[in-house]
C-alpha cells in the first residue's frame, strides 16, 4: 500500500478558470454576518447560532455531592489505617439531604447525586464495605475526598459556557438546561429564496412530457438549507422566459437575505439568469477549476447575496457544499471553521484528468484489519444522483492529479457532519 498522500494544496487554475481558493476569497469578501438576533426558548434552539455568549448563572455542581452509591464518612475516619467500625445514623438521597451533622465514628448512607452531609468529606463505595444492621466495617484503604464532586468544580458562577457564534447541538441544550437557562439569544434565521429555472422541469406528481424531467434540485438544496438552519422561501420552478426570470429575481431580492437558483447559469440561448442579473444586480459568472460544478454565478441582487448553481443535480449539491454553505454559516454569525478532512487509503484506482479539482463521491468503511478506508462509487457523472445518495463523503483529488492507484492516500471530506 502506498503511503504517499495525494495533496490538496492550492495550485494555479488552468487558463480561463479561477481556483477554488480564489472563489472562496471573493465570496468571503462580500459576506458579512446579519447581526440581528432574537430570543429563542431552549426547547427550540437546536441548530441555532448564539448571538451572545452564555455565562453560568450558578455554580456547577451547586453543592458538594456524592459521585457514587455508598456511605459518607468523617475525614478522620477516612484517613484511618486498618479496620474501622462505624455507626450508620441516617440516609441521604438526591433531592432529600441528610438533616444533621456527621461526627467521627459515624456514617451516612448516600446515593449518587445526593448532597454531602455536613461534617463529611469522603464517600466509600458500597462494594467496599460490610454492613451488619446499623454498623459498617471498612477494610480497604481510603483517601480523603474520594468519590465527591465538589461545588463549582466544573463551572463557577459567571464562568463562560458557550461563545457567541456557537451553533447549538444536543449536548449544548443539555448543558444549558443544567444551568437553568430557559431562553437564549440567537441570530435570526437567514432567509433564503430558492427556485429552479428551466422549461424542462416539472413539479412532482405532474406527468412528464417529451424531454421533461422532475425538479430534484429544489428538494435537495431546500433540505441542505433547512439542515443548515436557514428559513427557506420556495418560489418554485421559473420558466425560461425573460419576464418570468426578472419577476422571480425582483420578488426574491425583496424578501430574502440570500437568493439561490439552479440552472440557467451557462451561456445557452434560453439561459436568462446572467442576462437578468446584469440588469438587476452586480453578479459575475465564474468558471471555477472544480468538477463537478464549473459554472457558478455569484454577487448581489439588491441587498441580497446571490448564488446561481449549475443545473446538473450533483453539480448543484457539490457547489452548494463547497461555496454556499460557508457563506450561509458566515451570514448566521457562526464561528469560522475549516471542513473536517481526513487522509485515508483508497481501495480502488480512481480516474481523473489533470486541470480541475475533482470532488468524487465515496463511501467510508473499515478493512478486515480495522483500518478506516474509502471506496469510490464508480461512474461520477454530474447527473448521477444515485452516487451522491449512496455517498457519505467526497474524495477530493487536486487539480494536477492524473488519477490515483489503489492504496494511495487521498483527502476525504465526510458529508453530513458539523465540521
Amino acid at each position: 500500500m502506498s503511503d504517499r498522500p495525494v495533496s490538496s494544496q492550492v495550485h494555479s487554475a488552468p487558463q480561463g478558470l479561477i481556483s477554488i481558493a480564489e472563489a472562496h476569497a471573493s465570496i468571503a469578501a462580500q459576506v458579512t454576518p446579519l447581526g440581528e438576533s432574537e430570543p429563542c426558548p431552549l426547547a427550540h434552539a437546536l441548530g441555532r447560532t448564539l448571538a451572545s455568549a452564555v455565562h453560568s448563572p450558578i455554580p456547577v455542581p451547586a453543592f458538594d455531592n456524592s459521585a457514587m452509591d455508598g456511605y459518607a464518612l468523617h475525614p478522620h475516619d477516612a484517613a484511618r489505617n486498618g479496620p474501622v467500625q462505624l455507626t450508620i445514623i441516617g440516609s441521604a438521597y438526591a433531592g432529600t439531604p441528610f438533616d444533621g451533622t456527621l461526627a467521627e465514628g459515624q456514617a451516612v448512607r448516600i446515593m449518587t447525586g445526593a448532597a454531602l452531609p455536613s461534617g463529611a468529606d469522603t464517600v466509600v463505595m458500597q462494594e467496599q464495605v460490610t454492613v451488619d444492621g446499623a454498623h459498617l466495617s471498612l477494610t480497604g484503604p481510603l483517601r480523603a475526598g474520594d468519590n465527591v464532586r465538589r461545588r463549582a468544580e466544573e463551572l463557577a458562577e459567571g464562568d463562560a459556557v458557550l461563545p457567541a457564534g456557537h451553533r447549538l447541538r444536543p449536548a449544548d441544550l443539555a448543558l444549558l438546561a443544567t444551568l437553568g437557562v430557559a431562553e437564549v439569544r440567537v441570530v435570526r434565521r437567514v432567509k433564503v429564496a430558492l427556485f429552479s429555472t428551466g422549461d424542462e422541469l416539472r413539479p412532482l406528481g405532474a406527468p412528464l412530457g417529451a424531454g421533461q424531467i422532475y425538479d430534484a434540485n429544489r428538494y435537495g438544496l431546500g433540505a441542505e438549507l433547512r439542515e443548515a438552519g436557514a428559513e427557506v422561501i420556495d418560489l418554485g420552478i421559473i420558466p425560461d422566459r425573460r419576464e418570468a426570470v426578472e419577476a422571480a429575481f425582483t420578488q426574491a431580492s425583496e424578501v430574502a437575505d440570500l437568493v439561490l437558483t439552479s440552472g440557467g447559469v451557462s451561456v445557452g440561448d434560453a439561459d436568462y439568469v446572467q442576462e437578468t442579473l446584469q440588469r438587476l444586480g452586480q453578479v459575475g459568472l465564474w468558471r471555477i477549476a472544480i468538477k463537478p460544478g464549473k459554472p457558478l454565478a455569484f454577487g448581489r441582487l439588491g441587498s441580497a447575496l446571490f448564488f446561481g448553481l449549475p443545473g446538473n443535480p450533483v453539480s448543484a449539491m457539490v457547489t452548494f457544499h463547497e461555496f454556499v454553505l460557508p457563506a450561509l454559516r458566515r451570514l448566521q454569525g457562526e464561528q469560522a471553521r475549516h471542513p473536517l478532512r481526513l487522509r485515508l487509503p483508497v481501495t480502488h484506482a480512481l480516474k481523473k484528468r489533470p486541470g480541475r479539482a475533482d470532488y468524487q463521491r465515496g463511501q467510508l468503511h473499515y478493512s478486515e484489519a480495522g483500518e478506516l478506508q474509502v471506496t469510490g462509487l464508480g461512474a461520477q457523472g454530474s447527473h448521477r444522483l444515485t452516487s451522491l445518495s449512496r455517498a457519505d463523503c467526497l474524495i477530493i483529488l487536486p487539480p494536477e492529479c492524473a488519477g490515483v492507484e489503489a492504496g494511495a492516500l487521498v483527502e476525504v471530506e465526510p458529508l453530513g457532519l458539523l465540521t
